[in-house]
């Protein structure tokens, strides 16, 4: 695997559905159909309906045999096998009728005289339909509480487990990254190998009265492959891996973040020795007191019982605790303190040689047609990360995949770096001929400038092609990396970054809105120039800091100058001679190469991209 610093992590279970709809379909069709159904059948075996004095003329005719009295209705059974039962019913076996509300006393003694059988019952009696209307609802509704038990029950979300531990664990049947599958780092692998080391064979330290580190603290820019060397840790010691984002400790809830910590470190002394890997620890290790409220916030609170959990009273001595921060600046220095954090290891950014190295991991199992040169693709992409490097063939492949080609090729790759630099193509913008000529003799005058100045990394190519918020672009390819940078260096890529300025003022007698970031950028160097480095011929050797930052909100409230008002003037004006001078020197030097300017501009205009080698011969040219 190559360097990166994305979270390799086992793919989660499907989450259990809220609840199983192949039982709630059936048990919603039997709660309304059934009680249609009995209605239906209790309707039907009821019989039909007749007047309250059709009933009456029946009894006196000596038809009627039975009278079921319930409440007000009265169930007549004609008189069977006779004359009026074919004539007068009809030929069924049950009929219906209603007590007047107002009472008949004459009803009984008409019943009597006439040899009806009588038989009341009570008007409440219960029956099938209402046992199902009443009863169906509440095993509904039991069904439902049931299924939302289980579910919440299975996964763990309980009110009573918030504080549990939520960290992924990683035995050592699952982890199989190493450390020769890192690409690059060589250095920063090396300086963890000694708690690989421990947790192999801990009595060979312990018989020599050494301690391992408890905390190993992984510091680098982004996706510089902090979380890959831990899990490489992990994979070479053969032992089980807790992972758990500093994020994940806080909870709404008071207490959570400790109680989770605390949850966090007890369950990896049970599989001990173990480690534990926190990713982005700034988000809980910031440095104490330096907010606007008081002390007893839950973040401190988490942080507090981290510290206790890490050197405490109770010595532990089986799981190491490894982070990884990209600002370590602001943690609390409690954290840093031997005993705990005791170890700092730097992930930089990749070498031009590990760069190569992450390509070709990252290229095995992608085809490449024979113009590809991973090495020149490590040069051109200095200041990649891994995870940059691995997004960049990613988007090579996925160029190549649009255009239906095979393989990838060189173009491909270097259309992706320009994505990832500057944006994509915007290809459906209009602009009009004289801004296209404008944004023409500005990137001319970029690229003329870098071209002329012995001090200036090549030019690669110039192009007006707009991309991202960029209208055009000169883009440079340094020919080794930089580390140390001299006062010649800065002072001419000042004057680099005035080329489109001053081309425009030269050919236009005009300014444009155009040099924003380029003069943005001017200014910040050349005031780091003047307040960091001491290149200013005025305060030579002189470091004049903003003085010690704060790490919380409010930071403007308490911030101070570690110089006077005087010095701040006198700062202004050193780094407005420095800006002035390469301002003056950037248009002196295109007065000079004109033709070489109006050139490239009509090669520009023509092709709309030039390669850095036609820019030389056109500057060689004009400098004859």
């Amino acid at each position: 695997m190559a360097q990166n610093g994305n979270d390799q992590q086992d793919p989660n279970q499907r989450p259990k559905p809220f609840m199983n709809w192949r039982l709630l379909v059936p048990l919603l069709l039997i709660f309304f159909l059934v009680p249609m159904l009995i209605n239906v059948f209790q309707g039907n075996n009821a019989g039909q309906e007749i007047s309250y004095t059709r009933f009456k003329q029946l009894v006196s005719d000596g038809a009627i045999q039975r009278v079921v009295v319930q409440g007000e209705e009265l169930t007549i059974t004609p008189l069977g096998g006779t004359t009026a039962d074919s004539g007068l019913f009809g030929g069924a076996d049950a009929y219906t009728t209603y007590v007047p509300t107002f009472g008949d006393p004459d009803l009984l003694p008409l019943l009597r005289d006439n040899g009806v059988e009588l038989i009341t019952q009570p008007s409440d009696q219960p029956t099938l339909f209402g046992i199902v209307v009443s009863v169906l609802p509440y095993l509904f509704l039991l069904w439902i509480f049931f299924v939302l038990f289980r579910n919440i029950r299975g996964q763990g979300n309980s009110i009573f487990k918030v504080g549990e531990n939520k960290a992924k664990l990683y035995d050592e049947n699952q982890t199989k990254t190493t450390f020769a599958d890192v690409a690059g780092l060589e250095g920063s692998k090396e300086e963890v190998m000694e708690i690989v080391d421990f947790l192999k064979d801990p009595s060979r330290y312990e018989r020599l009265g050494a301690r391992s580190p408890k905390g190993l603290l992984l510091v680098g820019p982004p996706g510089t492959g902090k979380t890959l060397i831990a899990r490489a840790i992990a994979g070479e010691a053969g032992v089980p891996f807790f992972s758990m984002s500093g994020s994940d400790f806080m909870e709404m809830f008071v207490g959570v973040g400790a109680s989770r910590v605390r949850s966090l470190f007890r369950d990896a002394k049970k599989k001990a020795p173990s480690i534990i890997f926190i990713d982005e620890l700034d988000s809980i290790g910031r440095h104490r007191g330096a907010g606007l409220g008081g002390g007893h916030d839950e973040r401190e609170q988490t942080l507090n019982q981290m510290l206790s959990e890490l050197d405490g009273f109770e010595q532990n001595s089986s799981t190491v605790v490894v982070a990884a921060t990209n600002r370590p600046d602001i943690l609390d220095p409690a954290l840093l303190r031997p005993g705990r954090f005791d170890r700092q290891v730097t992930v930089p950014m990749p070498t031009k040689d590990e760069r190569a190295a992450i390509l070709r991991v990252h290229a095995k199992n992608k085809p490449f047609d024979d113009s590809v040169d991973l090495d020149t693709v490590a040069l051109r992409t200095i200041g990649f990360s891994g995870a940059d490097l691995e997004n960049l063939l990613n988007e090579a492949a996925l160029r190549t995949a649009r255009r239906k080609a095979a393989v990838i090729s060189m173009v491909d790759i270097e259309d992706a770096r320009d994505r990832i630099m500057m944006g994509l193509e915007r290809k459906g913008m209009k602009v009009s001929a004289e801004e296209r000529k404008l944004i023409a003799y500005h990137e001319a005058g970029h690229a003329v400038t870098a071209a002329a100045l012995p001090n200036t990394d090549p030019v690669l190519k110039v192009t007006i092609i707009p991309r991202g918020m960029a209208m055009g672009a000169t883009m440079q390819e340094p020919t080794e990396e930089r580390y140390v940078y001299r006062r010649d260096y800065l002072e001419d890529r000042i004057a680099v970054m005035m080329g489109g300025r001053a081309a425009e003022e030269l050919v236009f007698d005009s300014m444009t809105s155009g040099a924003e970031n380029d003069l943005k950028q001017a200014t910040q160097m050349a005031r780091r120039m003047v307040t960091e480095w001491g290149m200013s011929d005025g305060l030579a050797n002189t470091a004049m800091g903003e003085g010690d930052r704060s790490v919380f909100l409010g930071e403007q409230l308490s911030h101070q100058r570690s110089y006077s008002e005087a010095t701040a003037r006198e700062i202004d004006e050193e780094v407005k001679k420095i800006l002035k001078g390469a301002f003056d020197r950037t248009l002196e030097l295109l007065t000079g190469y004109r033709s070489a300017v109006d050139k490239l501009v009509d090669l520009l205009l023509k092709e709309e991209q030039v390669s850095g080698e036609k820019v030389k011969e056109l500057v060689a040219a004009a400098g004859k």
